[in-house]
């Protein structure tokens, strides 16, 4: 064999070794773009779970005598709600 086609084995010999790295890396990539983008969803539906949890805060402190005494909440059961 003569130099040019040893040369010519060589370069199709890596032109295929960089192909499929590049489909490994494809589908490397696809598996972290999934995963991020999982990770994401779930840190939003943590956070909403963290705002429904705990109240937004005030600048203000709350005033507990006003609170208390403005918002009562008293247990009514629905058979005392029937008519008869």
């Amino acid at each position: 064999m003569n130099l040019p086609s040893l040369l010519a084995i060589a370069a199709l010999i890596a032109a295929v070794v960089a192909i499929v790295r590049a489909r490994r890396t494809a589908k490397r990539l696809v598996r972290l773009s999934e995963a991020y983008w999982e990770l994401r969803y779930e840190v939003a539906q943590v956070r909403a779970r963290v705002a429904r949890l705990e109240p937004a805060p005030s600048a203000e402190p709350p005033d507990t005598d006003a609170h208390a005494a403005g918002s009562t909440t008293t247990f009514v059961s629905l058979s005392s709600l029937k008519r008869p």
